[in-house]
């Protein structure tokens, strides 16, 4: 069976005949216009202003970032990001940037560093020759700027721009001030920049205990934006980091880190999510600094906030993530219901469908809640041209055609086939076949129908898709009065596809498969994680709303053609919904297929 092709990512020609407008393309189109970062150079890597004054005017247009903290597996909300920033970056002749924002050392690991490469090029991105001179690669992390950072602490101390403060972490809170009054100045502000700088070495050197002092950014005390009340910028932590090792025990903080990596990078427009637009006034003030100092380019770059994801039925929390795995509520990162990206893949998701999500619900500067629905809705779509067509009959019972020895002869299999894709005849026809017993829906027969069923009760009629048309005499139960079987007769010179075939008209169509050709299989339904849109609405603990049903496993059977699915091959079940072969599970001779989305949205309905 042919499986769809590789993803890749949208083409810049095919997006530029229904380019989506937002403000972001607003500003990027306005800066391309008025030349605001036409005069750049580039140095072929990150650097300060020394180096890429030595370099060549900048090839790339634009320079984005997408810059994750490795400190756990990518969700569907980073997904977003990745598409923007990268899409971007291609859309406006530009690069982007895959950084690792690894200034925590005791979070961080070398796993979650693998995992987010893995996704960015899932979704159908890179980071290596991406650029208009097609040399680059744009893969770095920020422990590598960690000389450079501690070059610039020491410079905003000796310009008088920083002090080490001696405070516990309770009295710095106490004197930082609300909203409704101001800081006070630490004891130690006014020490010199020669005094601070003797006490930044100490720091360095090891000569303090964890927490005793930070160096602080010298601002504000006043200034009603809080951020600006002299931000701590360096702590001493004494932690292994996976890169650098044991070569540092002060660490810069993310909020100093973040925009010397953006200006080191070249970056022109820093795209973060909304809860950093009060940083921002910082993330200028420190840029404005170091350029005065000439540590690095100019014109440096530009923050710009948009609204995060905000999706029904799902948490986009890392730490509430990690929370549900390491307390064994879902089997792993990847298990199937979790938001993350591996999990989306787990569950049959493809890259088309998180790019056509990303574009769908566009780019805004105020918070929003998606519909779960929609996420779906791009799944079906992107499947519905690409997923091969099968039957599978989730929940078995047994078909017997009582006259089929008659009819058709003792023993005898007949052949049927059907298209792979109704919408793409050049890939051929699916075969199996048709005997005297086949497996069916048990849910297909009632003895007493409710009205507007159309399937199997006795004296009723219907056709086997791509079969014969049956007609329903009765079934035969256990003692306890469940049906065990079902009986029908064949009705004869009605098979679909020949002569007078269409004779004997029917209203139900019903799926099957063959006894004598069936493949066991394990199907997997999911549901959402959660039983509520909003599991913290009111201040609900998100555990209590997990849905009991989110996973059902049934033992199914499945048409032969499906014996040669691979892992991650995605298909539609006639009838039942898009369904991919497990990434993990799924092995020849032991068929594992998740439902990946029904084929209409059915939730709550």
């Amino acid at each position: 069976m042919t499986s769809p092709a590789p993803s890749k990512a949208l083409a810049p020609a095919d997006k530029e005949a229904h380019k989506p407008s937002n403000f972001l393309r607003q500003i990027i189109e306005k800066d391309l216009a008025e030349g605001t970062y036409a005069s750049r150079r580039w140095g072929g890597s990150p650097g300060d202003a020394a180096h890429h004054a030595a370099g060549q005017p900048d090839a790339a247009k634009v320079r984005l970032r997408f810059p994750p903290e490795p400190n756990g597996y990518l969700h569907i909300g980073h997904a977003k990001s990745i598409c923007l920033n990268f899409g971007l970056a291609r859309d406006y002749g530009g690069v982007c940037h895959l950084r690792f924002d690894d200034t925590n050392p005791e979070k961080e690991d070398t796993e979650y560093v693998s995992s987010i490469m893995d996704a960015v090029k899932w979704l159908g991105f890179g980071w290596e020759n991406n650029g208009p001179s097609g040399n680059e690669c744009n893969l770095y992390q920020a422990s590598d700027y960690f000389d450079f950072m501690y070059r610039a602490a020491e410079y905003l101390i000796k310009a008088g721009h920083a002090y080490v403060d001696e405070q516990t972490a309770e009295q710095m809170r106490l004197s930082r001030g609300d909203f409704g009054h101001p800081g006070t100045d630490s004891p130690f502000r006014s020490r010199t920049p020669e005094q601070n700088l003797a006490r930044f070495r100490e720091m360095r050197d090891g000569r303090h205990e964890d927490g005793s002092m930070v160096l602080r950014a010298k601002i504000d005390m006043a200034s009603p934006n809080i951020n600006l009340r002299d931000p701590a910028i360096y702590r001493i932590r004494r932690a292994t980091h996976h890169n650098t090792g044991d070569k540092w025990c002060i660490y810069p903080m993310y909020t100093f880190a973040h925009p010397i990596e953006d200006a080191l990078e070249q970056i022109t427009h820093s795209i973060c999510t909304l809860e950093f637009e009060d940083q921002r006034p910082f993330y200028d003030w420190l840029l404005d600094r170091l350029c005065e100092g000439g540590l690095v380019a100019t014109p440096h770059p530009h923050q710009y906030e948009f609204a995060r994801l905000n999706l029904t039925y799902v948490l986009t929390s890392k730490r509430k993530l990690a929370q549900l795995v390491y307390d064994h509520k879902v089997k792993g990162w990847d298990d199937p219901r979790m938001p993350t990206i591996v999990g989306l893949r787990r569950r049959g998701y493809t890259p088309e469908a998180l790019q056509l999500f990303a574009e769908r619900i566009g780019v805004t500067k105020s918070d929003s809640w998606i519909d779960y629905s929609t996420l779906e809705g791009c799944l079906r779509e992107t499947l519905d041209t690409s997923a091969p067509r099968a039957m599978a009959v989730l929940d078995p019972i047994k078909l017997v055609l009582t006259n089929w020895d008659e009819v058709m002869g003792a023993g005898k299999l007949d052949d049927c086939s059907a298209p792979i894709h109704p919408h793409q005849p050049e890939l051929g026809k699916r075969s199996f076949k048709i005997g005297k017993e086949v497996w069916i829906e048990r849910t297909d027969y009632e003895e007493t129908p409710p009205k507007g069923f159309f399937r199997l009760f006795p004296g009723n009629k219907v056709r086997l898709k791509y079969g014969h048309v049956i007609e329903c005499s009765g079934a035969i139960k256990d003692e306890a009065g469940n049906v065990t079987s079902v009986l029908a007769t064949l009705i004869p010179d009605t098979k679909s596809g020949t002569p007078g075939s269409d004779s004997v008209k029917v209203k139900g169509v019903i799926t099957w498969v063959g006894v004598n050709d069936a493949v066991q299989a394990e199907v997997r339904l999911y549901e959402r994680l959660f039983v509520e849109a909003h599991p913290e609405a009111g201040g609900k603990d998100f555990i209590e709303n997990l849905n009991p049903n989110s996973l059902k496993v049934l033992q199914a059977v499945v048409e032969p053609s499906l014996a040669a699915a691979r892992a991650d091959d995605k298909f539609q079940f006639e009838r039942h919904g898009y369904f991919a072969a497990d990434r993990v599970d799924h092995a020849a001779g032991k068929p594992v297929f998740n439902l990946a989305v029904g084929l209409k949205d059915s939730w709550g309905k």
